[in-house]
């Protein structure tokens, strides 16, 4: 069963459930039907690691990727950053100009624009295509609640958080979610793909 789930699925079992991969009913894009919109994307208005200012608005015309993540997270978040990471590779010459990610701090106590840049770096993130973005700590959790995203940071420092990958279309509009981070890198891979194609025209 796939990862891939709607928006009001995936809000009650974020809610319910902040940490962990759910599996739940999908929706498949197979031969030339196209993936399901959700609704419009969330907006946000956020600081890049390059200290840049970065709306979601500004990325219209690109298939853009949203994640959450924080840079001291040394388990979980790492490893939904490798396998970004590894699609960036496989999107070759479409990442950057078509496509593009980006990966939301859960704690912007710390992570400021400095410290993000750093860990794009350690992860080999091309800043072409790829913003880690940070905020005031009202902004941040302001951009949490619109994609239903739960947080919260425990004594040791460490921050529970919900792990939603979400695809919004050229047209700032939802299509795809991926709850946890066990999800198959192929098939958003696929996912993005026939997103572009939407995109190409074709």
């Amino acid at each position: 069963m796939s990862r891939r789930t709607i928006w009001g699925v995936v809000l009650l079992v974020a809610l319910a459930a902040p940490a962990w991969p759910v599996r739940a009913p999908g929706h498949e894009a197979k031969g030339n039907a196209r993936l399901a919109k959700i609704g419009p994307a969330p907006e946000f208005a956020l600081t890049t690691q390059d200290g840049a200012r970065l709306a979601l608005r500004d990325l219209r015309g690109k298939v853009v990727a949203v994640t959450f993540i924080y840079a001291s997270c040394t388990d979980t978040c790492p490893l939904l950053t490798a396998k970004l990471a590894g699609l960036q590779a496989k999107l070759g010459s479409d990442f950057g100009p078509k496509v593009f990610f980006a990966s939301v701090t859960v704690d912007p106590e710390r992570d400021t624009p400095e410290v993000l840049k750093h860990y794009a770096r350690a992860h080999g993130a091309n800043p072409a295509g790829w913003a880690f973005l940070t905020g005031t700590a009202a902004q941040i959790r302001d951009v949490e609640r619109r994609f239903g995203i739960f947080a919260r940071k425990n004594p040791a420092g460490d921050v529970d958080h919900t792990f939603l990958t979400s695809l919004i279309d050229r047209d700032g509009v939802l299509r795809v979610q991926y709850l946890g981070v066990r999800f198959d890198p192929d098939e958003m891979l696929g996912d993005l793909r026939s997103l572009l194609r939407e995109t190409n025209g074709r």
